[in-house]
């Protein structure tokens, strides 16, 4: 939308947090509240000023973002004189949109009503109707027209029976928002400067205040504690899950699912229970993920199967692999189609060639393995030097037994076999046995030593 200006306040401190970091900067799911904020605000508005109090340098720094409009609000004096601060840099031909940097689920439909009815009206307000309304705000109507907001400790006992709250969030043309916000004064029991106030004076003057009532509680509740933003999480994850599900993604347990990041899959896919999906990831058709798996930045393709308490981050896993039990991918790592990634295996920084199989209790590390190869129980890639990385290549079809280490820099060539067991510190010949253990022997007289 044109000549729309966000004014996100996010001055507070956040005492309730216990926290060194300023309460925008506290995180839901992967973002920050205040980035969750901005998500909206810049898809909808050509400008988006935040005003910042306490911990401003860290929260600049934190969100990094050339195209914000930073304006500082040296004195707490309330939501009206935050506004305030950013008003000299607005024009007066646009609408500003009044936001919260500590209420990060306010979803783009309802902005959109929102700057709508101001464009149509010049003032417009968001409301929500609350069972338990205590802390809020109560809007005052005549004939079912919004005549004020009085604040709850400004209110008598007939106001505190109102269930319609001010969620603070609001839409006003600029140029009568710069008017009521020069009028404003602080004779309440705050002593602050409310921004509420501006409603009454815009009945006084004439204006019919355009109601916006939210559908939802969650888009509205704002971030004042750890207990707080936990029942934030959780609904946002909830929310994710139902779409996720519509979409056509089988979820064991909705309740138990957390999706930190994007989320992309193709048809017959699914995701049992306690399974953490961080960062960028998509899968492709028909591939499923057992319970307790974390995956991270990746990308996975059709009838893949994870099984259960395996982590995957930063890698690509192609067609028909399988993963897992308690294994573990490490960054810069792909998978070939129909390999096999066993109990307890660790692979970093490789490429996993097809049908390739590494089945129990090994570590693969930088290196480059063809198809066909056959990893045995304990293998280790020994890839450091204590000082620099080494690269382990294994050709096509190549057989390693047992308990054997590959001192890297090596080469392990075309069908070759390592003996069970064997150290190998040089280049293995293609097709050909290698080992490296001692003629086997036993000694008659040897005794088995007692305990002293």
């Amino acid at each position: 939308m044109n000549n729309i200006n966000a004014i996100i306040l996010a001055a507070g401190k956040g005492t309730r947090m216990n926290s060194t970091k300023p309460k925008v900067l506290q995180t839901l799911s992967d973002k920050t509240l205040l980035e969750h904020v901005l998500i909206q605000a810049q898809q909808l508005c050509s400008k988006v000023y935040v005003v910042y109090g306490f911990g401003g340098e860290q929260v600049q720094q934190t969100i990094n973002d050339a195209s914000i409009n930073w304006v500082e609000q040296v004195e707490q004096l309330g939501t009206g004189h935050a506004v305030a601060q950013a008003m000299p840099q607005i024009d007066d031909d646009s609408i500003s949109l009044i936001l919260y940097g500590d209420v990060p689920l306010i979803e783009q439909s309802t902005l959109k009503k929102l700057i709508a009815h101001a464009q149509e009206s010049g003032v417009a307000l968001l409301s929500i109707i609350l069972e338990n309304p205590t802390g809020y705000g109560r809007i005052l109507r005549k004939n079912d027209q919004i005549q004020a907001i009085i604040e709850q400790k400004d209110a008598n006992n007939e106001q505190l029976a109102i269930s319609e709250v001010n969620t603070g969030i609001m839409a006003v043309n600029s140029g009568l928002l710069r008017i009521y916000l020069g009028e404003l004064g602080t004779n309440n029991a705050q002593s602050e400067f409310y921004l509420t106030d501006i409603i009454a004076m815009a009945v006084n003057d004439g204006k019919i205040i355009a109601s916006v009532i939210a559908e939802n509680e969650f888009e509205v509740a704002g971030v004042n504690d750890k207990i707080q933003l936990a029942k934030l999480e959780r609904t946002f994850q909830q929310n994710q899950a139902i779409q996720f599900m519509q979409d056509g993604l089988t979820l064991k347990d909705p309740s138990r699912f957390d999706c930190r990041g994007l989320l992309s899959f193709g048809q017959d896919c699914e995701i049992d229970v306690n399974v953490l999906v961080e960062g960028d990831v998509s899968l492709g058709y028909n591939t499923t993920i057992a319970p307790n798996c974390i995956i991270k930045n990746a990308k996975i393709g059709n009838n893949v199967v994870i099984l259960s308490n395996s982590v995957i981050e930063n890698a690509v896993i192609n067609d028909g692999a399988s993963i897992g039990p308690f294994a573990r991918i490490r960054p810069e790592t792909t998978i070939g189609e129909n390999a096999k990634i066993g109990n307890f295996v660790e692979v970093k920084k490789s490429s996993i060639g097809k049908n390739a199989k590494i089945s129990h209790l090994s570590y693969v590390g930088d290196t480059l393995m063809g198809e066909a190869v056959n990893i045995g129980a304990g293998v280790i890639t020994c890839n450091y030097d204590g000082v620099n990385k080494h690269q382990t290549i294994i050709e096509e079809g190549a057989f390693v037994g047992s308990d054997s280490q590959l001192i890297a820099p090596v080469n392990i060539g075309k069908n070759a076999t390592i003996g069970a067991g064997s150290t190998i510190s040089k280049n293995a010949p293609a097709g050909q046995l290698t080992l490296s253990r001692s003629k086997q022997m036993s000694l008659k007289n040897w005794n088995k030593p007692g305990k002293k």
